[in-house]
């Protein structure tokens, strides 16, 4: 069969607003329309598909019934507390169960498609909600829709599903939800938890009884930029895929390690995070025949640089990388100037880098990042039978 991608889209997964926050559906419904004057959602392959919310019985394979209940009840009281909602981060909201339901059912659908064959690779740019816990919601996360979606994997018998996650953040709530269970690898890059929200993600936080060396953590020292971070990434991540053998690809691909991010410190460019993506697409077709689930997740700068990454994001799942130098079109940037008064709005799909990557190389007067890399291969390399000390790996 031909390659495909579904990109799940409907205008309702817009619904999940907290109001005045940083997570501002604006950036997704930016994505969409950038996307689509670009061309890339009319390529041959692509299918858009219209999700349907995740029921109960998806929900609870990740979280606790009663939660649930409590999502659905929180907004009609205003003087709710508990389970992490009603907070700065997770303000309470007008529909709030249904949102979070309906991006879970998306992350759903781009799974099923990918796993039954339907489709080579799918994206969910409104998904990647990484931190909800089982009973409670976290940084800005209700529901976990990339929880939610492997548990739907493994029901459907997948034995081995890799989840990489590129967000700034620590995916803790995917780590959470299969530390224990050695048919899932997680693997998140992320600023250092000594440094940033949610405090967790340390190398030697390598997977519980039965599943060691399954969650792969790469802390790296803020200001780290594209050289460093891509530094780590393929000192890292193709090796332990590789021991892993996965059958399916899941990534998580939040855009607040760009240096313009106003939450997080890491550096990259808009070219790097291309870069990343390139590099993920690589890793599913050497390792899952192709089989790739893409959501966004984090990110905050909602004009200048959400649109533009998850953009290339979709190019690369659709087909060929969308070349960085690429005018972003008038009728685009008339909308985002609508939406966003007084933003800077860009002129090209590019920040004028050209992402370099030194290899790292065990022996040499270690930097920070260096030593960010050596720690989460010492702590995870030897589980997996390989060598943290051969940079072959």
């Amino acid at each position: 069969m031909a390659e495909s991608t579904a990109v799940v889209w409907d205008e309702s997964l817009l619904s999940y607003d907290m109001g005045d926050h940083p997570m501002n559906p604006v950036r997704v419904e930016l994505t969409m329309a950038l996307a689509r004057e670009l061309g890339v959602l009319d390529r041959p392959g692509v299918r858009l598909v219209v999700p349907e919310p995740a029921d109960d019985a998806a929900l609870t394979r990740i979280h606790r019934p009663d939660y649930v209940r409590a999502v659905r009840l929180a907004p009609d009281d205003p003087f709710f507390r508990g389970w992490g909602l009603n907070t700065d981060d997770n303000p309470v909201f007008e529909g709030m169960h249904e949102a979070g339901a309906r991006i879970c059912g998306a992350t759903l659908a781009a799974a099923e498609a990918v796993w039954s064959g339907a489709a080579t690779r799918a994206v969910n740019v409104s998904g990647g909600l990484h931190h909800a816990m089982a009973a409670r919601a976290s940084g800005f996360c209700v529901y976990n829709d990339p929880a939610v979606a492997i548990a739907r994997l493994l029901d459907l018998g997948a034995q081995r599903v890799a989840y990489v996650d590129i967000d700034v953040h620590h995916g803790d709530g995917v780590q959470a939800a299969f530390y224990d269970d050695a048919r899932v690898l997680t693997v998140s890059l992320h600023e250092s938890p000594l440094a940033l929200f949610p405090g967790t993600g340390f190398p030697d936080e390598s997977g519980g009884a039965g599943a060691e060396g399954t969650s792969v953590n790469v802390a790296l020292p803020p200001g780290t930029d594209d050289s460093g971070w891509l530094r780590a990434f393929h000192a890292i991540v193709p090796s332990v895929l590789r021991a892993f053998s996965p059958q399916i690809l899941v990534a998580q691909c939040g855009a607040d390690a760009h240096r313009l991010d106003p939450l997080a410190d890491l550096s990259l460019s808009v070219d790097g995070q291309r870069a990343a993506y390139i590099a993920l697409r690589g890793l599913a077709d050497e390792l899952c025949d192709g089989r790739w689930v893409a959501t966004g997740g984090g990110g905050y700068a909602l004009v200048e640089v959400v649109p533009r990454a998850w953009t290339h994001l979709l190019a690369v799942a659709t087909g060929e990388p969308l070349d960085p130098g690429t005018p972003t079109p008038p009728a685009w940037r008339r909308l985002a100037a609508a939406r966003r008064p007084g933003a800077d709005i860009p002129a090209t799909l590019t920040d004028g880098v050209e992402p370099s990557v030194r290899r790292w190389e065990p022996g040499t007067t270690p930097d920070p990042i260096d030593k960010a890399i050596l720690a989460t291969r010492m702590a995870v390399f030897p589980l997996h039978g390989l060598d943290p000390h051969d940079a072959r790996d």
